[in-house]
């Protein structure tokens, strides 16, 4: 359901060192939505979730936690600390996992832009189908 894609050749927007980047973190069950979405769209950039998948983090270019205003949502600078992407990358953060590692991710980070819209749109499949119950 939640698998990346097969072909496990590097992208040609994956870099095999990425800049600093930022990271948005979001809570499970919004961010599965939100990665679905971005897959049917080739949006998706390297996703981690932590130790307990109660949280997802999606990383995004250096910058965009300046702006970032998305209700449930929080955007940290990183600083590139330890990151670099590439078919072999670690996670970044320890007691984290990849859910789209960087070799099956379509960039190197996903655009914010196209992230909000896919929140967005997450956020209200999940109050629809929470009415519907």
């Amino acid at each position: 359901m939640h698998q990346p894609r097969q072909d496990h050749s590097p992208s040609a927007g994956v870099a095999t060192e990425a800049g600093p980047c930022d990271l948005v973190t979001v809570p499970a069950r919004q961010g599965l939505e939100a990665v679905d979405i971005l897959r049917l769209r080739d949006g998706v950039g390297p996703v981690l979730h932590d130790g307990d998948c109660d949280t997802l983090g999606f990383l995004v270019p250096a910058g965009t936690a300046a702006a970032w205003d998305v209700p449930g949502s929080a955007c940290t600078q990183t600083h590139g600390r330890g990151l670099r992407l590439g078919p072999v990358a670690e996670p970044p953060v320890n007691g984290t996992g990849w859910l789209v590692a960087p070799d099956a991710a379509y960039a190197s980070a996903t655009d914010p832009a196209v992230l909000r819209a896919a929140l967005g749109e997450a956020a209200r499949t999940i109050e629809a189908v929470d009415r519907c119950r």
